[in-house]
């Protein structure tokens, strides 16, 4: 059986909040000890992240407790995007076993890292792993990354988030047994006799039809379609094209999962900023390289379609187990999106609840999000990311 509960702390005071989730967190699952634990924290618990830690480890008696520095942590119900907070998860029966990984050194050595995480990965001890990953994303290139460990660990779901911070201290944390450390990235391997399903949303809708590259320069796009690419961005914004500066900072360039594919479809592009434009050259500069033939189109950020994006995802994900209820769930969810986006509290987590009913669900608020699209890794941004676990059929 597989069980899971999660607890979380509003409380400054750093080892009271991390006694308050575990102890909740142990009682919610119905368990006396946990196979593994996962805890994401703010930094006004910065300080104190060992001590929340060591507490956590001693309540649940595992060494294997994993998580990561946030802007926001995400618990069942709630989203707490802003002071001190503190969420728990505790995982654990005999349908699960865990595997604790931590590989520092991210900033100059992505590949070799990914390849470090691979080979404490392999052999795969069961049907079902879930690699849930934390690394710091300002110390990362997480498309090298992910590039590298869907090559080595084919058929293993992979899902997490980028470490955040409030910006009080310009740098991210990563958590692993004893372990606090920047630069690096924590991870846990879930392995056993359950089933996963991955749910990825994205905070905006297609803006007219999908493009084909037809010139580009690294991060340059110069033509879609035989044409000036500022032409075509313009034509497809329609009257934002009167301030094309602020256009650039409402609109993403959606870049297709498969160059391909005859058009762009949901779950099979990803957003990526649009960082600079020339009205003389006409040419758009983007955070992503692109090459002739790749699949392109633009979408717009907007609260009411990421709310569209998030239900279609939810009906889709609730619709694959037919009304089953997840035995827990992971939620990984931008830094834009939250309040920032919706303007209202806890907005995500309750479309998640009413959609697929009350279970354990834990998360933080990410630098960028890690989730399948047409079943490859990719790093994201401007997504939700929830990855539920439901009990083995046997």
């Amino acid at each position: 059986m597989l069980r899971a509960g999660v607890g979380y702390s509003l409380s400054l005071d750093t080892a009271e909040a991390a006694a308050q989730t575990a102890a909740a967190a142990l009682a919610q699952a119905g368990l006396t000890k946990a196979e593994a634990a996962l805890c994401f924290a703010t930094s006004a618990h910065g300080g104190g992240y060992p001590l929340m830690l060591r507490v956590v480890r001693e309540q649940l008696k595992t060494q294997n407790v994993v998580g990561c520095s946030a802007r926001g942590v995400i618990s069942t119900g709630h989203e707490m995007e802003c002071g001190a907070a503190v969420v728990t998860m505790a995982i654990g029966g005999a349908a699960v076993c865990a595997k604790r990984i931590f590989v520092p050194g991210l900033r100059e050595h992505v590949r070799e890292a990914a390849l470090k995480l691979a080979q404490a990965v392999k052999p795969l001890p069961a049907k079902t792993n879930l690699l849930l990953l934390f690394p710091d994303s300002y110390n990362v290139n997480p498309a090298l990354l992910l590039t590298a460990l869907g090559a080595e660990l084919p058929g293993v779901y992979l899902a997490g988030g980028g470490a955040t911070e409030d910006g009080s201290t310009g740098q991210t944390f990563q958590f692993c047994g004893d372990v606090v450390s920047s630069d690096s990235v924590a991870a846990l391997l879930l392995s056993g006799d359950f089933e996963v399903d991955i749910a990825v949303s994205v905070a905006a809708q297609m803006l007219g039809k999908s493009h084909r590259v037809t010139a580009a320069q690294g991060n340059f796009l110069l033509e879609l379609d035989g044409r000036p690419a500022l032409e075509v961005f313009k034509q497809e914004i329609g009257p934002m094209a009167d301030d094309l500066r602020r256009a650039t900072t409402l609109v993403n360039i959606c870049v297709g999962a498969d160059p391909k594919a005859a058009r762009l479809e949901r779950g099979h592009f990803f957003l990526r900023n649009i960082v600079g434009l020339s009205t003389q050259h006409r040419f758009l500069a983007v955070a992503h390289p692109l090459a002739a033939g790749d699949l392109v189109g633009f979408a717009l950020r907007e609260p009411s379609y990421a709310r569209e994006d998030l239900s279609a995802a939810l009906e889709e994900a609730g619709g694959k187990r037919n009304g089953r209820r997840p035995a827990f769930g992971l939620y990984f969810d931008c830094v834009a999106r939250g309040i920032n986006l919706y303007r209202v509290p806890d907005h995500d987590v309750s479309y998640i609840h009413q959609a697929l009913g009350a279970f354990a669900l834990a998360g933080f608020f990410t630098g960028f999000e890690i989730g399948p699209l047409a079943a490859t890794p990719y790093a994201l941004q401007y997504a939700g990311v929830l990855a539920l676990v439901f009990e083995g059929a046997g």
